[in-house]
């Protein structure tokens, strides 16, 4: 028998455990009763585990190198490419490590859930100790297995070939340029007319309607899809069965929408993925710098836009029964571009937003490095967020608690946000390049035109090409800082 098409069968299987997982995971942070955790840490850590066992089976090496020499075309040739580099990752932690990685990581989840409530960054340190411990030696590991820095390896496993020398010059750049682009933005604010607030309270029916309207209008599919609430907002759940979720203040409609929009990107890639390769490797989103652009090419390039909110603000009077000049486009689009120094990173705006990602990552490479122990990340959080944006969290709730990727195991995922922010601009400029009526069609809530040529260039492509030459193949440039900061001052210092 050939190799290869047993190969795809198996991770078939693998896909199958996968998804069954992601709906587990869903379920643990939107409906699952809290006396359920110990029960649900176990059932995740056994599905986990079984992946792991089939991935890393004492064949599984042989069968690689065999298909290696069979005749396959292109596309095969990319899948298999794909399932050795899920083989070496896998095959590079013992399968006692990932275990015991899946129930610490469960068990830290919902001391986050109450430490953040509480605001008790001590409550949850123990855990965080633990999680910490375990992701250093699969860092350790993997970079034994793939001649990287534990961080590198971490990182490999969100971002395929992504690297921390890739990483440095490139926020090398952002930490020189964005503290003056900043400073001029909130200048030019300050000498204009502050924008009129938008007086609640907001009812959250409405506020889930309004944005099941907008997830309609992007193009989302029900049918293989739903929307729900979190405490942290994200996408998940399983192929043709994605799940994302939002979280509501009745004070503050905008937060909310603008997170289902974000939500919404994320799902429309995975929505978009090739169908034909929907159970394989090369069928999957192509690392987390691509997710993220896509997320954040409809939330903040497409849905900041000032023609996006000529299409908002009739929705959002109609839906909410206001009216008055708050309500009208031009006030909106102020209020949805206002450049301000924040303490929670999903809160902030595109021009602030890199200053999170910054700290994050100077803090968890510390970290695996050993440089810094987990007892002193509240101060070293607090910090570095007064030193990079002149503001200072009053407790740990709105510090180094407001996130849940560390507990949650996601080290080295971090900086995959920013570089999804640079990935957007550069893509948006193409996109607006190639498509003369994309900006029309988003003043009426048409985001055919964006979405086609998104599903061409990106979300058709999964991962039958790597990171690099998708984003050169669709803007004609490598990925780098120069588009995301071309975007800023267009929009907030020359507009």
């Amino acid at each position: 028998m050939r190799a290869y098409p047993s190969l795809e069968r198996t991770f078939a299987r693998l896909a199958a455990l996968e998804g069954a997982s992601g709906i587990l995971g869903w379920d643990s942070q939107t409906l699952m009763p809290d006396g359920a955790a110990e029960g649900r840490a176990d059932q995740l850590a056994v599905l986990r585990g079984l992946a792991h066992e089939i991935l890393t089976g004492p064949e599984m090496a042989d069968r690689l190198a065999a298909a290696r020499d069979e005749a396959l075309d292109p596309g095969q040739r990319a899948n298999l490419a794909e399932m050795a580099r899920s083989h070496r990752h896998a095959a590079s932690v013992p399968g006692d490590l990932v275990e015991a990685s899946s129930r610490a990581v469960s068990k830290a989840e919902m001391t986050w859930r109450t430490a953040r409530a509480d605001s008790d960054f001590a409550r949850l340190a123990p855990d965080l100790a633990e999680v910490l411990r375990l992701q250093r030696e699969i860092g350790q590991a993997k970079g034994a297995a793939l001649g990287l820095s534990p961080y590198d390896a971490l990182l490999d496993g969100y971002d395929p070939g992504m690297r921390r020398a890739v990483i440095d010059p490139i926020f090398a750049v952002l930490r020189a340029e964005l503290p003056g682009l900043v400073a001029a933005i909130a200048e030019r604010q300050a000498q204009e007319p502050a924008p009129l607030p938008l007086a609640g309270p907001f009812p959250v029916e409405a506020q889930r309607g309004i944005g099941l309207a907008l997830m309609t209008a992007a193009g989302f599919d029900f049918t293989r899809g739903r929307l729900d609430v979190s405490l942290h907002p994200f996408c998940g759940g399983a192929t043709d069965d994605v799940r994302i979720t939002t979280r509501y203040d009745e004070s503050d409609v905008m937060r909310a929408l603008m997170g289902v929009l974000h939500e919404t990107g994320h799902a429309l890639y995975e929505q978009g993925r090739p169908a034909a390769w929907r159970t394989q490797p090369a069928g999957q989103a192509r690392g987390m710098t691509l997710h993220e652009s896509q997320s954040l090419i409809v939330e903040m390039q497409a849905c900041r836009s000032a023609e996006f909110f000529r299409y908002l603000a009739p929705l959002l009077r109609d839906s909410l029964g206001r009216s008055g000049p708050e309500w009208e486009a031009e006030n909106l689009h102020r209020l949805g571009t206002r450049v301000a120094p924040g303490l929670i990173r999903v809160d902030a705006d595109e021009a602030t937003y890199p200053a999170h990602i910054l700290l994050r990552y100077d803090l968890e490479t510390a970290m695996i490095a050993g440089d810094l122990a987990v007892a002193d990340l509240p101060g070293a959080f607090n910090e570095g967020l007064h030193k990079l944006l002149g503001v200072t969290p009053p407790n740990d709730r709105l510090g180094c608690l407001q996130d849940i990727h560390w507990p949650g195991g996601a080290w080295g995922y971090f900086p995959t946000y920013t570089l999804g922010a640079l990935t957007a601009a550069q893509l948006f400029a193409a996109a607006r390049g190639a498509v003369p009526d994309l900006m029309a069609g988003l003043a009426q809530g048409d985001f055919g035109p964006l979405r086609g040529w998104l599903r061409r260039t990106i979300h058709a492509r999964g991962s039958l090409a790597e990171t690099g030459t998708i984003i050169a193949e669709a803007t004609g440039a490598p990925l780098g800082p120069e588009a995301f900061l071309r975007h800023l001052r267009a929009r907030y210092l020359e507009a």
